[in-house]
Formats: structure tokens, sequence, C-alpha cells
């Protein structure tokens, strides 16, 4: 192996650095424990790390005793959950993502407008399951690809409005508005979707990176939507693509017979575990170079909640 090329942009979005920064402010300002609702982002080291801080990670507001403090994750959570936490009197930072409420905000508007809502997204995922619970149960629609959209029939279909989170691929579903488009002509919604700026970004950085490298490397869970996208994304341009926790993944094997390798991390995931992938690189090939392939920079921030100004 001679080259190890970094894509950039990569890892921590400001959506993710936010959230982790609320969580570590609320330890500074109002000391352990601190409940958090769900992983607070889609990385075990950054949950582990938190934890060892003082965090409590809890899946349902059940679990978090009267008058404590809660966090709600960067992915959102249903109207519900607010519901239940004002009746159990408990201290509430929101660490959702601003973009992540925009698409909220986007739903609450079309269903107000008498619309129904075609959801582009995977069921089952955390983003997805906050921004189904903002409405009445069925006024949204979930569809994950182009086969879904050929079962579908509304009794009015000229009232139609479509939203997708924010981690999907962005060619995916492009093709996927493209379809809802030509089924429902007078479906309304954003031509690009509700991507996040950094999904775009990180999906960018690794197009141009897999035209200069046989094998994609990407740091990120498993259970993470940016950075599974990532590697679906190499294997889509016919490189050889492995999606990672840490340095303790890799296998030697995979490197040999292998001159330029790829490496880029989801929006969860954070720099230090890249890093240890370039320790573990540089050691097992110590002949090998390290160029940041750099494609933008990207200078977005989000303020923290007003209880934590300051920190």
């Amino acid at each position: 192996m001679k080259l190890l090329l970094l894509a950039r942009p990569r890892g921590f979005c400001a959506g993710v650095d936010r959230a982790i920064h609320i969580v570590e402010g609320a330890l500074k300002k109002f000391g352990s424990p601190i409940y958090v609702r769900h992983e607070i982002v889609h990385n075990q080291f950054v949950v582990d790390s938190l934890r060892n801080r003082g965090a409590i990670f809890v899946e349902t507001i059940n679990e978090v005793p009267e008058g404590a403090t809660v966090i709600f994750s960067a992915h959102g959570v249903a109207a519900a959950v607010y519901e239940d936490a004002e009746k159990r009197h408990l201290r509430v930072l929101d660490a959702t993502c601003p973009l992540v409420k925009r698409v909220h905000s986007s739903a609450c508007r079309h269903y107000a407008e008498g619309k129904h809502i075609i959801l582009i997204g995977h069921s089952m995922h955390a983003e997805v399951e906050g921004t189904v619970g903002q409405l009445p149960p069925g006024a949204i629609t979930v569809v994950r690809d182009i086969r879904d959209i050929q079962n579908l029939h509304f009794e009015n279909p000229g009232k139609l409005a479509y939203i997708t989170q924010t981690t999907l691929s962005i060619a995916e579903t492009r093709n996927i508005i493209a379809a809802l488009r030509e089924k429902f002509p007078g479906i309304k919604g954003l031509e690009k979707g509700d991507l996040c700026y950094a999904t775009g970004n990180r999906q960018a950085a690794v197009s141009e990176l897999c035209a200069r490298v046989q094998l994609l490397l990407v740091v990120g869970a498993s259970n993470s939507s940016n950075s599974s996208r990532l590697r679906e994304l190499g294997e889509e341009k016919g490189v050889e693509s492995r999606l990672i926790a840490s340095a303790a993944d890799l296998r030697k094997e995979w490197l040999e017979n292998i001159d330029t390798v790829g490496l880029s991390s989801g929006a969860s995931a954070p720099e230090v575990l890249v890093q240890g992938v370039v320790s573990w690189i540089r050691e097992a090939f110590p002949e090998v170079e390290v160029q940041e392939c750099v494609t933008l920079e990207e200078h977005t921030k989000f303020q923290l909640p007003p209880e934590l100004a300051g920190l």
C-alpha cells in the first residue's frame, strides 16, 4: 500500500457537534446524572464516552425519574414524547438537529394545508419515527424506494406533499422524487428533498475520492444511516467499500496488493476514530503516504439551547 487519501469534509456535522455539546454542557451545569432519550448520536464510542461522564441513556421517558433533566437526541422525537416529559415535570434540553426540526415544520405546514404527506426514508430509523410522530396516525406514509411508490393509492391525489429523511443517498432520493412526481404530478415538495448539507458534502467528497482509490474505508456505526450511505456510494462507484466502527475492525489482508485507499467517516463518527485508523495503517505499512483530499470546507455552526448559553 502506497497512498492513503482522507476525504474532507468527513466526520461530525454541526447537528452532531451541537448534540454532544448539549450533553457535555448539561453535565457541567447540572451535574450527573443527566438522562438522554435514545443514543444522542449513532456512534457507540460517543455514547460510551458520555456514559462514562454521567449520562444515562434510556429508550422511554418512563425510565427518567420525575423532575430530572432529559435530553432528546439529534434525531428528534415524536410530539407525544414532549407531552410525556411535561407530565413528568422533566427539564428538557432538546438536541434535535435544527435541520431535522425544519423537516418537522414542513410536515406540520403541509398537514395544516390539508395535504397527505409522503415521507421518503427508512421506517425504523429514529429520525423517521420522530417525524411521523409530529402528526396524528395515518397523516404520513413512509416510502423507502421506488417499488413502494407503485403500491401507493390515495383518494385525493391532488392534495399530496413529500418530505425526506435528512441522511439519504442523494442519487436514490432524486430518483424517488422523480417517480413520485411522475405518478402524482401535483405533489408538492422541495426539488432535492430535505437532505442536509452534511449528507451532500460527505457524499460529494466520497464520490471524488472513489475516482482515485481501489478500496474505500468508512468509519461509522452500522446503525448510522449517513455512514451506510457512504459505503453504498463507494460500491455504486465500483470501489470495494467497507464500513468499520474503528481500527479494531481492520484486517491487513484487505489492504495487501492495493496501492491507494480512501478513508472517510460518517457525520456521527469522531475524528479520533479516523486518526486511529490512520495510525493503524501507518504502523502496518510504514512507507504509506497520507494526503488530505479536500472537496470543500465546512463552517456551519448551530447554537446551543438558551439554558446552556455561554458554556
